[in-house]
């Protein structure tokens, strides 16, 4: 290559080298224009959002500090810093000594910042100035701490700010949220989260959960109405049924808040107290005093089934809650109140009594009807007047009865000779007579004074002295053991030598009577009688052997005479008819006597209880027939006639023949005796159910009817000429077989002895093993 070629060459670069550097240069300068129009704009929105900076801090009166090495320099905010050093107490609105005044108001607050300058831990409080509040707010950017400060002054110094507002009602025990217009929570608090079992409202939208369905219809409710709701809602928490009063109220601008109040206690409350209402209006009902309520405006409110019977009210008008005025006045209308002169007066004050607030005394109605009300009047704990009606005309009639009775009682004890006092279970002293104030020589005013089993017992004792006598008593009156309770009885003797029984008797209603009396006189006639009753015996049994004994002796010569006297009359011509009918009247005598001491013999033997009886099966015809046999001689000589009747199948009788054939003897003699010549004696029997009747009839004189009722009485047969034992003897020895005697008669138309004999009779005495 040549030189020309090298130089066209270089200079060939050298003008390329030239026109890349001025291409170069024109790229750099059009990218610094552009550079520098982006920093111009830069600048002008840096200028702009200053002073939009500085505008929004003027228009929310804040002021912004920074804060490098604890020297605080201000950003934005003046006039609000002035407040805020206003509203703090301090003289210069320096920013430096604004920050020195928050240090100095709380050592809390001194702390939060120290905090916020060294290690940039944000914090947020309020301030209490001497003018007014201040609200800071700090965060930490790089090395610098910002403050915004807030101040308010007036009126609104007391409205907290919305942090702190915020921060209150997390901490509020209640669920308490901000919904959305389709009632969707956008903000909840702790105790929402707590109560929907979620860690925060993001997870409750995530998982659907939710404090209370009702409750979130409630709020949307709330703001499309655009009125504050209210609902009690009853939901689940922590696993018991809890019952919430649940508030939602729209909020200026937009959305609703949402609060709650747990209200279970009361509502629990307010059940129990319905359920109490409930059960003593049931109550009432079934009481039989009448009850009614009127409320505070005087209406009734509350009646039970006994007042409308009472009065005879309709329920359909009772029901439609008449005023107390107009019950009152249909009352009076159908006559059912007291009778009353001036009816408005006594009306006024009926009604006058809703301004008492005591408890007056009852009143009594007299009733037109002739019941008799006792009418109570009490306020009521929740305004108006309870009445109450109790017919009580029942209770005065049983109470004039019982004071009757009490009187007839006490009138009745006053009369008894016996001294008698009554004694409660409480040992006190009832009742007591006169007789007993005389028995113990007390009065009765003593008794009154004394009013108890101890103060009788200091009156008493003087007259006497034995305390175990006193204790023994006072365990009958006042042990309520049933066992000490018993009766008992006794004897006693007092200071003044009288002889006292005394009984107690425990009474229905747990009282107990003591009995006292003076029985001095009764045992010395006892003592007496027992005395004379030993005599008396001893001389029955004198009598018995003398009895015995004078029988015995005059048997043997009797036995004598009439032995001779019989063959005085068989002596044939050696005697004269004279001599033997004397001796035949010796005889016949003789014979009177020992029948006379026979019947004697019997008597005592059987008063003696010593009559035995030889029971066998004995005919009665037999011993009809040999009845009439013996006494057929002494009939035909008194011109009397002896028959014998009975049918013919009147079998046997079991007894002892030989008492029943003295017996009839008795009566055939006693009836031929009193039958005048040509009369007729019957003996006769008859068999009726279960026994034999032994029948002897007479046409004789009878027997008068003073007589009758003794004529089975000793020695009573005197009077009508018999030897006066025959018919007390018949009715011992028919007595003696289980039997019994009975006598029909008419003066002058003769007489009739039945014996009632059983068919099987067993002796009382002697051979008891004849009895089996």
């Amino acid at each position: 290559m040549s030189e020309q070629d090298l130089i066209l060459g270089a200079a060939a670069g050298a003008v390329l080298l030239a026109l890349c550097a001025m291409f170069w240069l024109v790229d750099q300068r059009r990218r610094n224009d552009a550079r520098l129009r982006v920093l111009h704009a830069r600048i002008a929105d840096l200028e702009a959002g200053a002073e939009a900076a500085q505008a929004s801090v003027d228009a929310f009166d804040s002021a912004l500090l920074s804060v490098e090495d604890g020297h605080a320099r201000l950003t934005s905010g003046e006039e609000s810093l002035a407040v805020c050093a206003e509203a703090l107490g301090t003289a210069s609105p320096d920013p430096q000594a604004v920050v020195a005044a928050l240090m100095r108001a709380d050592p809390d607050h001194a702390r939060r910042l120290r905090a916020l300058f060294e290690r940039g831990e944000a914090c947020a409080f309020e301030v209490q100035g001497p003018a007014g509040v201040v609200a800071v707010e700090g965060r930490a950017a790089g090395a610098l701490a910002w403050l915004r400060l807030s101040a308010v002054i007036g009126e609104d110094a007391g409205l907290p700010t919305a942090p702190r507002f915020a921060a209150f009602l997390a901490a509020r025990a209640a669920p308490a949220w901000i919904a959305a217009a389709d009632g969707a929570p956008v903000w909840v608090n702790a105790a929402w989260l707590a109560a929907a079992g979620v860690s925060s409202l993001d997870e409750a939208a995530e998982r659907g959960a939710s404090f209370d369905k009702g409750a979130e219809s409630l709020a949307s409710e709330a703001a499309n109405l655009g009125s504050k709701r209210q609902a009690l809602r009853w939901t689940t928490l922590g696993g018991r049924r809890r019952a919430f009063q649940v508030t939602a109220q729209p909020l200026e601008g937009g959305g609703v808040g949402v609060w709650t109040d747990d209200v279970t206690e009361t509502e629990e409350l307010r059940e129990a107290l319905k359920r109490h209402v409930e059960a003593h209006d049931e109550t009432l009902n079934h009481i039989a005093d009448a009850v009614a309520i009127f409320g505070e405006g005087k209406r009734l409110i509350f009646h039970n089934t006994a007042f409308a019977e009472l009065w005879g009210l309709e329920p359909a008008w009772l029901a439609d809650r008449p005023s107390h005025g107009e019950v009152l006045d249909r009352l009076r209308q159908r006559r059912r109140l007291p009778e009353t002169i001036d009816y408005a007066k006594w009306k006024a004050a009926e009604l006058d009594r809703y301004e008492d607030t005591a408890t007056g005394p009852d009143d009594l109605w007299s009733l037109p009807d002739g019941r008799t009300l006792k009418v109570g009047r009490q306020p009521h704990p929740m305004g108006g007047v309870v009445l109450l009606f109790s017919d009580i005309t029942g209770e005065l009639r049983l109470k004039a009865q019982y004071n009757g009775q009490i009187q007839v009682q006490q009138a009745t004890l006053d009369k008894l000779n016996d001294a008698v006092a009554v004694f409660g279970s409480d040992g006190r002293l009832r009742l007591h007579n006169e007789a007993f104030e005389l028995f113990w020589n007390v009065t009765g005013d003593q008794l009154k004074v004394a009013h108890d089993f101890e103060g009788v017992v200091e009156l008493c004792v003087r007259r006497l002295h034995d305390m175990n006598f006193w204790r023994e008593l006072k365990g009958r009156v006042a042990d309520p053991d049933p066992q000490a309770r018993a009766p008992i009885s006794g004897e006693v003797k007092t200071s003044d030598s009288r002889i006292v029984v005394y009984q107690s008797r425990p009474l229905p209603d747990g009282a107990t009577l003591i009995a006292f009396a003076d029985v001095t006189d009764a045992r010395k006639l006892e003592s007496a009688l027992a005395d004379r009753s030993a005599a008396l015996a001893e001389a029955e049994r004198l009598k018995r052997d003398f009895v015995g004994n004078v029988s015995y002796e005059l048997r043997t010569p009797l036995t004598t005479i009439i032995g001779y006297s019989e063959l005085l009359e068989r002596s044939g011509e050696n005697l004269s008819e004279r001599g033997r009918g004397h001796a035949a009247a010796v005889r016949t005598a003789a014979t009177q006597l020992a029948r006379s001491i026979d019947d004697v013999l019997d008597m005592a033997q059987i008063d003696a209880d010593e009559m035995a009886l030889d029971l066998e099966d004995v005919r009665v015809a037999d011993l009809l027939g040999e009845a009439a046999a013996r006494w057929q001689k002494e009939a035909e000589a008194a011109q009397v006639t002896i028959k014998v009747e009975h049918p013919a199948d009147i079998g046997l009788l079991r007894g002892d023949v030989r008492r029943l054939a003295q017996t009839l003897d008795h009566l055939a003699e006693n009836a031929v005796r009193q039958t005048p010549p040509g009369g007729v004696v019957t003996i006769a029997a008859r068999r009726g159910l279960g026994e034999v009747q032994l029948q002897v009839t007479d046409t004789g004189r009878g027997i008068p009817f003073h007589v009758q009722a003794h004529i089975f009485d000793r020695f009573i047969g005197r009077e009508r000429g018999g030897p006066g034992l025959g018919l007390a003897l018949v009715k011992a020895l028919v007595e003696l077989h289980g039997g019994w005697v009975a006598l029909e008669s008419e003066p002058g138309a003769g007489a009739t002895f039945t014996c009632h004999l059983p068919e099987a009779a067993q002796g009382a005495a002697g051979h008891p093993e004849l009895s089996f």
